[in-house]
């Protein structure tokens, strides 16, 4: 029988092309092949948007206010984008990211944009690390920190890692997959009040003592089955208060098994020795823990004359941001500046 058969045809069709607009995460063309889409990537850059497939960053143009990035400045960004065009020429951009899938598609994005190794250097590190990599690149500090400690869209979207609902995937939720244990071996081995606590202190969830003691110790495999449990914990819950509580239980799971309070206490104690006089750090926090430790550092630092200026009140996406990106809802932004001494 021909390859071009009637039989045949129908069938390789299916297989190579799923639609204009497919539905699987696998198949969005834009996440997996942005090499391909080098001009239409740097058009959207140089707009101060973000390219299909990449974290969506929030409130930029408030960042920008108050980091004020200049040609010829060194600085550490966490989402390897909009800051890296406004040090040129003559800056350089040290990226850090812990995640080992994502980080090598950041950097390859932004070297087919024209941003060699002098300019642009990434690094598979959270924060805490940050020291580290200035000593072995002889830097003796930065200009700029951009530290954003949210979970990027490409992440909450990929069903393999596990970090919401929107896909059923493996209860997993590690930045890096090769390090730590996932999400599902750690609420086995959480004891209620452990679990209990975990939510009201990285999530401030009121439903917290209810829901520990039906997670606590299960075995559970999948986000689908996670979520189960929260919805016949919760059977009277509106769709809103239910929605909340998801997002709030995946969000604390997801810190405690990334340790991310200790690298954030970590960046903020290296902050007065990296930080170039003069220099401004940004943290975009995502819940009131973290909220709360970037507030007391930067209060306490200047008080010691660490910082010439801090911001004194949080600032919150814009309604029109909120509206057109609901992920950004949750987030508070705080600023620091170094002081000349």
């Amino acid at each position: 029988m021909s390859s071009d058969s009637p039989q045949q045809i129908p069938h390789r069709r299916r297989r190579r092309y799923s639609g204009k607009y497919p539905r699987r995460f696998e198949e969005k063309y834009k996440e997996h092949n942005p090499e391909k889409y080098a001009e239409t990537f740097a058009k959207v850059l140089a707009s101060g948007k973000t390219p299909a497939g990449t974290h969506r960053p929030i409130m930029v143009q408030e960042i920008l206010e108050v980091l004020a990035p200049q040609p010829g400045e060194i600085a550490v960004d966490c989402t390897l984008g909009y800051i890296l065009s406004r040090i040129q020429p003559g800056g350089r951009l040290l990226g850090l990211d812990a995640d080992p899938i994502e980080l090598p598609k950041t950097e390859a994005r932004l070297r087919a944009l024209g941003f060699g190794p002098e300019v642009l250097t990434a690094h598979r590190t959270n924060f805490a690390g940050l020291p580290k990599i200035l000593v072995d690149a002889n830097l003796p500090g930065v200009d700029i920190i951009l530290a954003d400690l949210g979970v990027s869209s490409v992440q909450l979207d990929d069903p393999a890692r596990g970090f919401s609902t929107k896909f059923d995937g493996r209860l997993d939720m590690r930045m890096n997959p090769q390090r730590g244990q996932p999400a599902s071996q750690l609420l086995a081995r959480l004891t209620p009040d452990a679990l209990s606590k975990l939510l009201v202190d990285l999530s401030d969830e009121p439903n917290a003592p209810r829901i520990a003691s039906a997670l606590a110790g299960q075995r559970l495999s999948t986000t689908a089955d996670l979520a189960g449990v929260i919805r016949e914990t919760l059977p009277r819950a509106s769709k809103d208060e239910l929605d909340l509580t998801l997002r709030r239980v995946f969000q604390t799971l997801r810190i405690a098994v990334n340790d991310e309070l200790s690298a954030l206490d970590s960046l903020l104690r290296c902050l007065s020795g990296v930080l170039n006089p003069n220099g401004r750090v940004a943290i975009l926090a995502f819940h009131s823990g973290e909220d709360r430790r970037v507030k007391k550092a930067f209060a306490a630092g200047l008080r010691d004359g660490i910082y010439s200026e801090i911001s004194h009140d949080v600032i919150r996406p814009s309604p029109a941001e909120r509206h057109a990106n609901p992920r950004s809802a949750s987030a508070k932004l705080r600023w620091a500046r170094r002081s000349l001494s």
